[in-house]
Order: C-alpha cells, then sequence, then structure tokens
C-alpha cells in the first residue's frame, strides 16, 4: 500500500493513535498455523474489509478480536495502552460487539426481545422486577431509525422477517450499547439484491456515526462498494492493504490468488523488517 495509513475518511482528520492495534497476533491451532505475525490499526469512522480465500486467515483474525480466538503470540492495544481480551465479555467491555454469520437471533423472539435479551430493562425490585416494555421499545425504534432500517412492526417475531431485516436487527444489537468498534462476519451472505443494498447502507452509517466497522467478506463487489481499506489474508498472513482509491476487483483477486507476486513479496518483507 502506497503511504501511510488513511490520513483522512471522508473529510475528517484521523487520530494518529488507532483506535484498535493488533500486532504481530499468531494463532495456532495444532501443527497449523492459521495466523503468522499479523498486524492491523484501526481507526473510528472507517470500513475496513478483511478478504481473501477460504482458510486465508481472515475469520480467525476477526475471532481474536471478538474474543473468541486467544492468540499464541502478539498483543493488542486500545487508544495505545495494552489490553488482555480472551473472551467475548471482554471484548463487549472494552467497546467491540460482533454480528456472527448466522446473527444469533432468537427467532421466535419479537425485535425488542432480542435486542434487549439478557439486558432487558426492568422495574425497581419493590415493583417486581418487571419489564419496562414500553421503554425498551423506544429505545429500539431509536437505534433502528438511526441506522435507517426499515422494521414496520417490532412486536412480530423476527423468524418472520425478511434477510435483510434480520441483519438489521442483529447489527442494531450491536450498537445498542454503544460499541466503538463493530465486526461483521460475511454480513451480505445469503441476501437478495435489494436486501445487500440496504446492509451496505446500514454498513456506511456505522461509519458515518464514527464507528469503526470491520467486515469480513467474500463479495468483492459490496467489498469495492463499502469499504475505506482492504487488507487482503493468504495463508494466515497479510499480504497487503489498500486504500479506497488504490482498491479495483481485479487487483483484489490479483492479490488473493497471488498472481500478484511482487505486492505479496514487499508486504512479507515490511512485516520482517
Amino acid at each position: 500500500m502506497s503511504g501511510s495509513i488513511l490520513d483522512v475518511v471522508h473529510g475528517t482528520a484521523i487520530s494518529p493513535v488507532p483506535l484498535l492495534e493488533l500486532r504481530d497476533i499468531t494463532k495456532n491451532f495444532g501443527g497449523i498455523r492459521a495466523l503468522d505475525r499479523v498486524s492491523l490499526k484501526l481507526f473510528p469512522g472507517e470500513v475496513v474489509s478483511l478478504v481473501g480465500d477460504n482458510g486465508a486467515g481472515k475469520s480467525s483474525f476477526l475471532k481474536v478480536i471478538s474474543g473468541i480466538n486467544i492468540p499464541d503470540e502478539g498483543a493488542i492495544y486500545l487508544d495505545g495502552r495494552p489490553v488482555v481480551v480472551r473472551s467475548p465479555r471482554d471484548a463487549a467491555d472494552i467497546g467491540i460487539q460482533t454480528v456472527y454469520q448466522d446473527l444469533a437471533l432468537c427467532e421466535n423472539l419479537d425485535t425488542v426481545q432480542n435486542l434487549f435479551l439478557g439486558r432487558e430493562m426492568k422495574m425497581p425490585w419493590y415493583f417486581g422486577r418487571r419489564l419496562v416494555r414500553a421503554k425498551m421499545e423506544s429505545r429500539a425504534r431509536q437505534v433502528i431509525g438511526d441506522l435507517g432500517a426499515k422494521i414496520r412492526d417490532l412486536s412480530v417475531p423476527v423468524g418472520s422477517l425478511s434477510g435483510g431485516q434480520r441483519q438489521a436487527v442483529a447489527i442494531s444489537r450491536s450498537v445498542l450499547w454503544d460499541p466503538r468498534v463493530v465486526l461483521l462476519d460475511e454480513p451480505m451472505a445469503a441476501l437478495g439484491v435489494e436486501q445487500r443494498r440496504g446492509v451496505s447502507e446500514l454498513i456506511k452509517r456505522l461509519r458515518d456515526q464514527g464507528l469503526c466497522v470491520v467486515v469480513v467478506s467474500h463479495d468483492l463487489v459490496e467489498v469495492k462498494d463499502t469499504s475505506d481499506r482492504v487488507v487482503v489474508f493468504r495463508l494466515g498472513r497479510k499480504v497487503t492493504e489498500m486504500t479506497r482509491d488504490e482498491i479495483t476487483h481485479e487487483r483484489m483477486v490479483a492479490v488473493i490468488t497471488g498472481a500478484d507476486s511482487s505486492q505479496t513479496k514487499t508486504n512479507r518483507e515490511e512485516g520482517e523488517a
């Protein structure tokens, strides 16, 4: 990647200190090295897409950020200070929320119940700790409205919603608790054209609200449309980064497949320096 990491995103200067930084992350599964000294800096107000072939390491890296995978080597820094992320709870405590590919929604519950599941708003104990449905529904409508999602009836089971609407519910749940980083694992999977367009707009709205959005995706068309940076993985290594001006479908394919060997060599040398 030519030059430094993004100097400006959408006219807003980026702090020289990254919001989140991962240095030399290495992860082994038995004799398989899934991640090999991967480093990445993440800044507020940008969409960073992780791309690569199956088994390239992008999902393993996302799971390190989300606290599912504990790295064997490397360090994680938040606002320049070292942090320990050994579980999804640790990640949530420092402002990292994850939307998994299966969305992890309870399809028999409605939108409000899914958004507040396990964190319900309740009345004081002397009122019997009853749920405050009206307050939760008001907050749910606010969050969904801020994201521009279209869900008319919040009281119907999410199992009756479209794929794009269910994705919107999952994303809304992730931003309900004011995160700083949102991780999305294959958000466009199994969606139709119109639904994909809606999810793409949701991602851009998250970025415009100042969040750092990290996306794992195989959809290179959507990656080009939504990303401020693209990070390409191959065989457990980060082989290159591209800024918005450098992103083309042809170049992404070339680096993913190894056809652009000069780019791969350059980034490997930078990592070993």
